[in-house]
């Protein structure tokens, strides 16, 4: 049964519970990551992250954001470490982004808000595929990466050169040969909890790993983000900004940090 959610005042998050119960769940996504109570845990490993040989594929806009998908039949692109127990294959990346600098991230740090938030999602391989991993609690690893306004990302113009051309609801266009290396900033330090997809069926099958340090773009990259429509091609203009989920209550949960 398809739902149509989305973003506006009707089919908002607010509104996502009645069709999606789980959305008022005990480990939904994102959270504000509360940088003094999180607690600092030496057994957590370093991450690694295998991406050499990751084949993009397409880049498409799905009506809440674009994703850049990945050739993910082969262990190419890989997660593996940190608070993981095996390796983690890379399916997809996206973003979530505001209508303005201030405002667009999901998880915030301290109640600060960055202005977009990129999500690299990898799933289990111990369960064959993603739809069945989906289906377990530690089914997916999300790294979460944070940007921020500063000069600007030459990796990610690659990405913002073809959105031009998938400007609507359903476009997509051939995207190979494009490197995910290009957007990890250069510390790996995070902070780590369990939680759920922040898009529904918001499922509660997530490692979540989110880095400390941002990543700098400029403001006109950005901008070309707020270009896209969350609209199918022929329907009234509706601009793609603000596709982020508030804060979600942190319950019974424990942020874990791999530094000092």
């Amino acid at each position: 049964m398809s739902h149509h959610w989305g973003y506006g005042k009707h089919n908002g998050p607010e509104n996502w519970h009645k069709d999606f119960p789980i959305a008022k769940g005990e480990r939904q996504s994102p959270i504000d990551i509360d940088s003094k109570a999180a607690n600092y845990d030496p057994s957590l490993k370093p991450l690694h992250i295998s991406y050499q040989q990751a084949a993009s594929r397409r880049i498409i806009n799905n009506g809440h954001s674009f994703n850049v998908e990945f050739d993910d039949s082969q262990n190419k692109a890989v997660l593996e470490g940190g608070p993981l127990t095996g390796p983690y294959r890379l399916i997809q990346f996206h973003f979530h982004w505001g209508s303005s600098d201030g405002l667009g991230s999901e998880h915030t740090v301290d109640k600060k808000r960055f202005p977009a938030e990129l999500h690299l999602v990898h799933w289990n391989t111990r369960y064959g595929d993603f739809g069945k991993a989906v289906q377990h609690t530690d089914g997916l690893a999300v790294l979460g990466i944070f940007l921020k306004i500063g000069g600007a990302k030459p990796d990610l113009q690659k990405v913002i050169d073809v959105l031009d051309s998938i400007k609507t609801k359903g476009q997509s266009a051939d995207f190979p040969n494009f490197d995910p290396r290009g957007l990890l900033p250069e510390s790996l330090d995070y902070w780590t909890y369990p939680g759920s997809l922040t898009t529904p069926p918001l499922l509660e099958c997530v490692t979540w790993i989110v880095l400390k340090e941002p990543i700098s773009v400029s403001s006109e990259q950005i901008l070309k983000f707020r270009n896209l429509h969350f609209n199918k091609e022929g329907d009234p203009d509706e601009v793609m900004v603000d596709n982020w989920r508030p804060v979600q209550p942190l319950k019974n949960r424990q942020i874990k940090a791999s530094f000092q």
